[in-house]
């Protein structure tokens, strides 16, 4: 199953309604969000887990029952559709039959950490680590486990490492640069972003990460075409809408900003950046 998804220009007159570091923080950096939608969630399809798929699967394992591989994948699948339990079960058989499988041990850690169970998640990324110290996708999945928890140094230095390995994984650039962000290295951000997108150039997270990253420079221009350049790739994402209103909004472009705003309320109830922003906007556009 590996860690699910892969993620990711001009000027104009400032007329900012707030400073921007206010902004920025109100937003609570916007992309330092991003993992929440990019790297901690299992993306999940139906079709994974079906009846027909699943089958499938067990005929392979019914067929070679010895063979760790057949319960992975099928692990992989249950994951992919939600069955976390399932997926469990099979990826403890697979380690049963061959406890140095790596891979398997990563794929556990990334259904614990879909199911809140942090420790054990991290417990295993360290399995995975012992057998294979180079192995990317449990390095960029503990990094993304250690900056859930705040534990920034220790999340840099595994994303770090998987970079000076030579990882043609977008997300270990991503995740570095929202770290580079929150350190207020906006500059280094923005390198780090640039690389996550012409690695996964259809993921609208290091759009977003990097857009967040302009704003923080004042370069408002560059941080709006990466915001509607998000929004192009896939429509359904709040924290977009969000950031695109954020741009009006220091553009004094209210109306602009309170339906951008309103929009990302519409796919997100809960998103608080969108919430926040349409109540500095909305009384004001009525």
């Amino acid at each position: 199953m590996a860690d699910i998804t892969k993620t990711r220009s001009l000027r104009s007159p400032k007329i900012a309604v707030l400073p921007v570091f206010a902004i920025v923080t109100a937003l609570g950096l916007a992309g330092c969000t991003t993992g929440s939608t990019s790297d901690a969630v299992i993306r999940i399809d139906k079709a994974q887990g079906s009846q027909e798929n699943i089958a499938s699967l067990t005929s392979v394992i019914n067929a070679n029952p010895q063979d760790p591989e057949g319960y992975n994948v099928r692990g992989s699948a249950y994951g992919r559709g939600g069955d976390f339990r399932a997926a469990l079960n099979d990826f403890n058989k697979a380690l049963q039959i061959n406890p140095r499988f790596y891979q398997a041990y990563a794929n556990r850690a990334l259904v614990y950490r879909n199911m809140g169970q942090q420790q054990q998640a991290i417990q295993d990324y360290n399995s995975a680590l012992q057998i294979n110290p180079n192995y990317d996708v449990a390095l960029i999945g503990r990094g993304n486990v250690y900056r859930s928890a705040g534990q920034d140094d220790a999340a840099y230095n595994d994303f770090n490492k998987a970079i000076q390995n030579g990882t043609t994984d977008g997300r270990a650039y991503h995740n570095r640069g929202l770290i580079y962000q929150k350190r207020n290295q906006q500059d280094k951000a923005i390198d780090d972003f640039s690389k996550a997108i012409s690695l996964s150039p259809n993921a609208p997270e290091p759009y977003n990460g990097r857009g967040i990253s302009y704003i923080a420079l004042n370069d408002d221009d560059n941080a709006f075409a990466d915001f509607n350049h998000a929004i192009e790739l896939n429509g359904n994402v709040a924290e977009s809408w969000a950031n695109q209103a954020l741009v009006y909004e220091r553009r004094g472009e209210k109306d602009k900003a309170a339906r951008s705003y309103r929009h990302a309320i519409g796919l997100d109830p809960k998103y608080q950046p969108a919430k926040d922003g349409l109540a500095r906007v909305g009384a004001a556009t009525g």
